[in-house]
């Protein structure tokens, strides 16, 4: 095994404190830090340190594949890492987005590739050929926007914000409660013009503080969305995901708290700081709320209209461990809680197993055992383990330590 380093990302909407502290660097940092990544994405691969040299591990993985990621992971994701693992941290919004299925993603990087578009150029949306699942649990209070909202609700909360605007739009998705409807408003709203956004915009905004001011104290769901709504109409004036907004779940998590995002699942990080894990890929579909590239056809083409409930993960507890197993080949994440109170346990099957996994220390200080080999993990660093190596031996160092593992399920014995 390997200690990791994983590549910081820069972007606007990041924390200038969050990360740095996480890591144990000085704080406030000079420039916003979004993400941590660790996994092995060429666009920011980790490092480790092998022999006095570093090497990123996207290119340890490729001198062996079958020792780094096991036999067969390295057979089911073509000698490929399949996951990646993120700290996020948002101190602003995120873009409202949503990603691409795998017959999508394969479809739109071959067509941008024969347009000819650069793979880093900004207004690429496919950098890869790979799909997005991801799952994201909070470290803090973690506030987003995820899924479409029941229609009959939302024709409820458009109504009760008193906006005359308003009035034909919640009439034609009263008219049609399912997701042609949600693809109708959603459609017309995101493609408005700019005169007629920007007069739609401020009628909602207006409608909003005085829903607000009649509701003081209060804290429901359409309360909270209204709040939702101002804020981002702080942040992105005259930007159709204002009120775009409304249409989607309101989610408030506490840390543990863990939500699924499959293909073309629309949301938007709001603010807080989580650990997230993906399918490989760096592909996003943006359609507002944001300075970076905006294609709505695009984003239209892959979302999914169909309301759902809150998409949350329950977790299955075992003693001190959270296993977190949304419906993927790509990853499983587990939570390890470990104290010193003298237990010094063979970790579960998301630690074990025949795949490589990815360890990260997010509070105290953890020992990693495997054969002869000991590491030690404070707050904020991060071990490779290939999938080659042995079972794992997990302990705490500190008081009390919290470690987190990304690796593959273990098929059932009936697959």
């Amino acid at each position: 095994m390997y200690p990791l380093r994983g590549a910081v990302r820069n972007y606007s909407w990041g924390s200038h404190t969050a990360l740095a502290e996480l890591t144990g660097r000085p704080a406030p940092t000079e420039e916003p830090e979004a993400e941590l990544w660790l996994g092995a994405h060429p666009a920011a691969p980790a490092v480790v340190d092998e022999d006095g040299t570093t090497v990123s591990l996207l290119d340890l993985i490729a001198r062996d594949p079958e020792g780094q990621l096991g036999s067969e992971c390295a057979r089911e994701f073509d000698g490929r890492l399949p996951f990646l693992l993120k700290v996020l941290a948002a101190e602003q919004p995120l873009s409202l987005q949503a990603h691409p299925s795998r017959a999508q993603a394969r479809e739109g990087f071959a067509r941008e590739n024969d347009a000819g578009i650069p793979l880093g150029a900004p207004h690429r949306n496919y950098r890869d050929d790979n799909h997005k699942p991801e799952m994201v649990v909070a470290l803090s209070r973690f506030e987003a926007l995820a899924g479409f909202r029941a229609p009959t609700e939302t024709v409820e909360f458009l109504r009760d914000l008193s906006v005359p605007e308003l009035t034909p739009y919640a009439s034609e998705l009263g008219d049609h409660l399912d997701a042609t409807g949600l693809r109708a408003l959603f459609t017309a709203w995101m493609t408005l013009p700019t005169k007629s956004l920007v007069a739609l915009v401020d009628a909602v905004l207006a409608g909003c503080e005085r829903y607000l001011a009649a509701r003081a104290g209060s804290d429901d769901e359409f309360t909270v969305a209204a709040r939702t709504a101002l804020d981002l109409g702080r942040a992105y004036a005259e930007d159709p995901g204002v009120i775009a907004s409304l249409l989607l779940n309101r989610v408030t998590m506490e840390p543990g708290d863990a939500l699924f995002l499959p293909a073309g699942n629309l949301h938007a990080y709001l603010r807080g700081t989580a650990v997230e894990i993906m399918a490989n890929s760096d592909n996003v579909l943006r359609g507002g709320l944001t300075s970076k590239h905006v294609d709505v056809p695009e984003l239209l083409r892959v979302l999914d209209f169909g309301s759902v409930d809150v998409p949350w993960v329950r977790a299955r507890i075992d003693r001190d461990e959270c296993l977190y197993a949304p419906p993927v080949r790509e990853f499983e994440l587990v939570r390890a809680e470990l104290d010193l109170s003298g237990t010094s346990r063979p970790t579960s099957a998301a630690f074990g197993g025949p795949a490589s996994r990815i360890l990260l220390c997010v509070e105290g200080s953890a020992q990693l055992r495997c054969s002869d080999q000991i590491l030690n993990l404070e707050r904020g660093e991060a071990a490779w383990v290939p999938g080659s190596d042995p079972e794992l031996v997990v302990q705490a160092r500190s008081p009390h330590a919290t470690v987190f593992a990304a690796t593959l399920p273990i098929p059932s014995e009936s697959t």
